[in-house]
């Protein structure tokens, strides 16, 4: 994997548990900021208001420096980090796990609760599907007409991405670079003195 990849969960996805009577049950968000976050834990906390714990763990950014883990309850370390090394041995980011417990009589002790929160979170993350993402700059290109055809075999021959493009009376195209090309495309199309180009 590229210095500018990395890997997050495609979709929704579940995974369940069960030891001694106490039942797990897993739920994977893909998110983007810590409002989704704050979202995503309301909804299940709602929805399963009964339970006794709302465990969960999360890290954002392609950086992989905001993360936290929450026991909401069970002993310490118990069961927020061992979702948040799952998190982590599967190499994901931008990602919300919550396992939420129902308490089945007979306590399973520290080794019990690691094992039991690790595998549902593991199985809900085998149950979503795993994709890699690129981190993109934008790279903005204004230009008149004649130049359209020199623009163009520069995106085409490199299978560069446009994700705006506004032709009028001068044309304006704006490019998704991956970030580890971003100098070289920029320099690139800075070559050419009849272009604009705004990083």
């Amino acid at each position: 994997m590229n210095s500018d990849q990395y890997k997050t969960i495609q979709k929704q996805s579940e995974g369940f548990f069960k030891d001694k009577s106490s039942k797990f049950y897993a739920f994977v968000f893909p998110v983007k900021n810590e409002d989704d976050i704050a979202e995503f834990r309301a909804k299940i906390r709602k929805e399963y208001y009964d339970a006794r714990h709302h465990v969960y763990a999360y890290r954002l950014g392609a950086d992989l420096k905001t993360f936290r883990a929450s026991d909401d309850g069970e002993p310490s370390n118990s069961s927020g980090p061992p979702i948040l090394g799952k998190i982590r041995s599967f190499e994901l980011t931008d990602i919300l796990i919550i396992v939420v417990r129902y308490f089945g009589g007979t306590k399973l002790g520290i080794p019990g609760l690691i094992n039991a929160y690790g595998t549902a979170a593991e199985e809900a993350i085998n149950n979503g599907n795993i994709i890699v993402k690129t981190i993109t700059k934008e790279l903005t290109i204004k230009f008149e007409y004649p130049q359209m055809n020199d623009v163009m075999r520069v995106i085409k021959d490199n299978n560069l991405k446009i994700s705006r493009q506004d032709f009028q009376i001068t044309c304006e195209i704006v490019l998704d670079i991956p970030e580890g090309s971003f100098e070289r495309f920029f320099e690139t199309f800075k070559k050419n003195h009849k272009l604009e180009v705004i990083a």
